[in-house]
Protein backbone atom coordinates (compact mmCIF):
# COMPACT_ATOMS: atom_id res chain seq x y z
CA UNK A 1 0.00 0.00 0.00
CA UNK A 2 1.34 3.41 -0.92
CA UNK A 3 1.78 5.70 2.07
CA UNK A 4 0.82 9.30 1.40
CA UNK A 5 3.17 12.16 2.14
CA UNK A 6 0.54 13.78 4.41
CA UNK A 7 0.50 10.67 6.64
CA UNK A 8 4.31 10.67 6.89
CA UNK A 9 4.39 14.39 7.68
CA UNK A 10 1.66 13.97 10.29
CA UNK A 11 3.60 11.16 12.01
CA UNK A 12 6.70 13.35 12.02
CA UNK A 13 4.81 16.18 13.70
CA UNK A 14 3.52 13.83 16.40
CA UNK A 15 7.00 12.47 17.05
CA UNK A 16 8.63 15.89 17.08
CA UNK A 17 10.94 14.98 14.20
CA UNK A 18 11.57 16.16 10.68
CA UNK A 19 11.50 14.20 7.44
CA UNK A 20 13.01 14.81 4.05
CA UNK A 21 10.46 16.33 1.72
CA UNK A 22 10.19 17.21 -1.92
CA UNK A 23 10.44 20.91 -2.72
CA UNK A 24 6.75 21.12 -3.50
CA UNK A 25 5.89 19.66 -0.07
CA UNK A 26 7.79 22.21 2.01
CA UNK A 27 6.07 24.57 4.41
CA UNK A 28 6.77 28.13 5.49
CA UNK A 29 6.76 30.34 8.57
CA UNK A 30 5.68 33.96 8.55
CA UNK A 31 4.43 36.54 10.96
CA UNK A 32 4.96 39.88 12.59
CA UNK A 33 6.91 41.03 15.63
CA UNK A 34 5.47 44.05 17.45
CA UNK A 35 6.43 46.22 20.41
CA UNK A 36 4.50 46.15 23.68
CA UNK A 37 3.82 49.64 24.95
CA UNK A 38 4.43 53.09 23.55
CA UNK A 39 6.85 53.18 20.63
CA UNK A 40 10.10 54.96 21.58
CA UNK A 41 11.03 58.19 19.82
CA UNK A 42 13.99 57.69 17.46
CA UNK A 43 17.16 58.93 19.13
CA UNK A 44 19.36 61.10 16.94
CA UNK A 45 23.12 60.64 17.21
CA UNK A 46 25.57 63.48 16.73
CA UNK A 47 28.54 62.70 14.49
CA UNK A 48 31.63 63.81 16.40
CA UNK A 49 34.27 62.70 13.89
CA UNK A 50 34.70 63.05 10.12
CA UNK A 51 31.75 65.42 10.23
CA UNK A 52 32.16 66.38 6.56
CA UNK A 53 31.13 62.80 5.68
CA UNK A 54 29.34 61.45 8.75
CA UNK A 55 27.34 64.63 9.26
CA UNK A 56 25.89 64.85 5.76
CA UNK A 57 22.74 62.98 6.78
CA UNK A 58 20.99 62.45 10.13
CA UNK A 59 22.14 59.40 12.10
CA UNK A 60 19.73 57.60 14.42
CA UNK A 61 20.23 54.91 17.04
CA UNK A 62 19.11 51.63 15.44
CA UNK A 63 19.27 49.48 18.57
CA UNK A 64 15.46 49.63 18.75
CA UNK A 65 13.55 50.68 15.64
CA UNK A 66 9.76 50.64 16.09
CA UNK A 67 7.39 51.77 13.34
CA UNK A 68 4.19 53.82 13.77
CA UNK A 69 2.19 50.56 13.82
CA UNK A 70 4.54 49.12 16.49
CA UNK A 71 6.34 46.75 14.11
CA UNK A 72 9.90 46.06 15.31
CA UNK A 73 12.66 46.09 12.72
CA UNK A 74 15.83 43.96 12.84
CA UNK A 75 14.44 41.08 14.89
CA UNK A 76 16.24 37.83 14.03
CA UNK A 77 14.03 34.73 13.61
CA UNK A 78 15.80 31.35 13.50
CA UNK A 79 14.16 27.95 12.92
CA UNK A 80 16.34 25.71 15.06
CA UNK A 81 16.97 22.16 13.87
CA UNK A 82 15.67 22.48 10.31
CA UNK A 83 17.80 20.54 7.85
CA UNK A 84 18.66 21.07 4.21
CA UNK A 85 17.59 24.07 2.20
CA UNK A 86 19.65 26.31 -0.03
CA UNK A 87 21.07 29.77 0.54
CA UNK A 88 20.02 32.40 -1.95
CA UNK A 89 23.67 33.45 -2.15
CA UNK A 90 26.97 32.47 -0.54
CA UNK A 91 28.01 36.13 -0.52
CA UNK A 92 26.69 38.68 1.99
CA UNK A 93 27.47 42.40 2.02
CA UNK A 94 27.81 44.84 4.91
CA UNK A 95 28.32 48.46 3.86
CA UNK A 96 29.75 51.33 5.87
CA UNK A 97 27.88 54.22 4.35
CA UNK A 98 27.01 57.50 6.02
CA UNK A 99 28.97 56.24 9.03
CA UNK A 100 26.42 53.54 9.87
CA UNK A 101 26.32 49.82 9.12
CA UNK A 102 23.92 48.93 6.33
CA UNK A 103 22.12 46.67 6.90
CA UNK A 104 22.12 46.96 10.69
CA UNK A 105 21.76 43.16 10.88
CA UNK A 106 23.33 41.04 8.14
CA UNK A 107 22.91 37.27 7.68
CA UNK A 108 25.98 35.32 6.50
CA UNK A 109 26.20 31.59 5.61
CA UNK A 110 28.92 29.69 7.46
CA UNK A 111 29.77 28.19 4.07
CA UNK A 112 30.07 31.63 2.45
CA UNK A 113 31.72 34.96 3.15
CA UNK A 114 30.99 38.55 4.08
CA UNK A 115 32.20 41.50 2.02
CA UNK A 116 32.58 44.56 4.24
CA UNK A 117 32.49 47.71 2.11
CA UNK A 118 33.79 51.18 2.85
CA UNK A 119 31.65 53.58 0.81
CA UNK A 120 32.51 56.63 2.94
CA UNK A 121 36.05 57.39 1.84
CA UNK A 122 37.21 57.82 5.45
CA UNK A 123 39.04 55.48 7.81
CA UNK A 124 36.80 52.85 9.39
CA UNK A 125 37.89 50.10 11.75
CA UNK A 126 35.57 47.12 12.02
CA UNK A 127 35.83 45.20 15.26
CA UNK A 128 33.95 41.92 15.85
CA UNK A 129 33.11 40.49 19.27
CA UNK A 130 32.64 36.82 18.38
CA UNK A 131 33.22 33.93 20.75
CA UNK A 132 32.71 30.85 18.56
CA UNK A 133 34.46 32.39 15.56
CA UNK A 134 37.85 34.11 15.70
CA UNK A 135 37.27 37.82 16.45
CA UNK A 136 38.84 40.39 14.15
CA UNK A 137 39.80 44.05 14.42
CA UNK A 138 40.61 45.41 10.98
CA UNK A 139 41.47 48.93 9.85
CA UNK A 140 39.80 49.85 6.57
CA UNK A 141 41.22 53.08 5.12
CA UNK A 142 39.49 54.83 2.24
CA UNK A 143 41.59 53.10 -0.43
CA UNK A 144 40.64 49.65 0.91
CA UNK A 145 37.15 49.39 -0.50
CA UNK A 146 36.45 45.77 0.48
CA UNK A 147 37.45 43.55 3.40
CA UNK A 148 36.29 39.92 3.24
CA UNK A 149 35.68 37.77 6.31
CA UNK A 150 34.44 34.21 6.89
CA UNK A 151 32.56 32.63 9.79
CA UNK A 152 32.55 28.84 10.18
CA UNK A 153 30.38 28.61 13.32
CA UNK A 154 26.77 29.69 13.78
CA UNK A 155 26.70 32.74 16.04
CA UNK A 156 25.20 36.21 16.47
CA UNK A 157 28.13 38.64 16.53
CA UNK A 158 28.30 42.27 17.57
CA UNK A 159 30.39 44.57 15.34
CA UNK A 160 31.55 48.11 16.05
CA UNK A 161 33.80 50.73 14.49
CA UNK A 162 36.72 51.82 16.69
CA UNK A 163 37.05 55.00 14.63
CA UNK A 164 33.38 56.06 15.10
CA UNK A 165 32.08 54.93 18.47
CA UNK A 166 28.38 55.25 17.58
CA UNK A 167 28.61 52.67 14.80
CA UNK A 168 27.20 49.29 15.80
CA UNK A 169 25.78 46.38 13.85
CA UNK A 170 25.22 42.64 14.05
CA UNK A 171 26.44 39.71 11.99
CA UNK A 172 24.27 36.57 12.07
CA UNK A 173 26.43 33.63 11.00
CA UNK A 174 24.17 30.68 10.19
CA UNK A 175 24.72 27.09 9.11
CA UNK A 176 21.27 26.83 7.51
CA UNK A 177 19.07 29.19 5.46
CA UNK A 178 16.00 29.10 7.72
CA UNK A 179 16.75 32.55 9.15
CA UNK A 180 15.09 35.92 8.59
CA UNK A 181 15.21 39.47 9.91
CA UNK A 182 12.08 41.58 10.26
CA UNK A 183 11.46 44.52 7.96
CA UNK A 184 10.30 48.09 8.71
CA UNK A 185 6.83 46.91 9.75
CA UNK A 186 8.04 43.90 11.75
CA UNK A 187 7.20 41.25 9.19
CA UNK A 188 9.25 38.17 8.26
CA UNK A 189 8.90 35.10 6.03
CA UNK A 190 10.97 31.91 5.97
CA UNK A 191 10.19 29.60 3.06
CA UNK A 192 10.87 25.99 2.06
CA UNK A 193 11.02 24.54 5.58
CA UNK A 194 10.75 20.73 5.84
CA UNK A 195 7.60 19.69 7.72
CA UNK A 196 8.23 18.98 11.39
CA UNK A 197 8.18 20.32 14.91
CA UNK A 198 10.75 23.00 15.73
CA UNK A 199 11.99 25.46 18.30
CA UNK A 200 12.01 28.99 16.86
CA UNK A 201 14.41 31.49 18.40
CA UNK A 202 13.40 35.15 18.29
CA UNK A 203 16.29 37.50 19.12
CA UNK A 204 16.62 41.26 19.33
CA UNK A 205 19.62 43.21 20.61
CA UNK A 206 17.54 45.30 23.03
CA UNK A 207 14.42 43.21 23.65
CA UNK A 208 16.22 39.94 24.32
CA UNK A 209 15.46 36.37 23.25
CA UNK A 210 12.37 34.16 23.27
CA UNK A 211 11.89 30.58 22.10
CA UNK A 212 8.59 29.32 20.69
CA UNK A 213 7.39 25.89 19.53
CA UNK A 214 6.01 25.69 16.01
CA UNK A 215 4.75 22.91 13.77
CA UNK A 216 5.44 23.24 10.06
CA UNK A 217 3.09 21.36 7.78
CA UNK A 218 3.53 20.46 4.13
CA UNK A 219 2.28 23.11 1.70
CA UNK A 220 1.05 25.32 4.55
CA UNK A 221 2.15 28.66 5.97
CA UNK A 222 2.44 28.63 9.76
CA UNK A 223 1.86 32.00 11.45
CA UNK A 224 3.94 33.29 14.36
CA UNK A 225 2.97 36.70 15.71
CA UNK A 226 4.71 37.92 18.82
CA UNK A 227 4.79 41.01 21.01
CA UNK A 228 8.09 41.95 22.65
CA UNK A 229 8.47 44.18 25.69
CA UNK A 230 11.44 46.23 26.80
CA UNK A 231 13.07 44.77 29.89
Amino acid sequence: MKTSWKIIAGMALLLGTTVMAHAEDMGSLSGRITFAGTAPVPKRIEATKDVEVCGKHPIFDESLVVGPDKGVKNVVVIVDGAKGGKFFSQKAVLDQKGCIYSPHVVVVPTTGELDILNSDGVLHNIHSYSTLNPPFNVAQPKFKKVVTEKFTKAEIIKATCDAHNWMQGWIVATDHPFVATTDEVGRFTIKDIPPGHYKVEIWHETLGKQVKDVSIRAKEDTKLNLELAKK
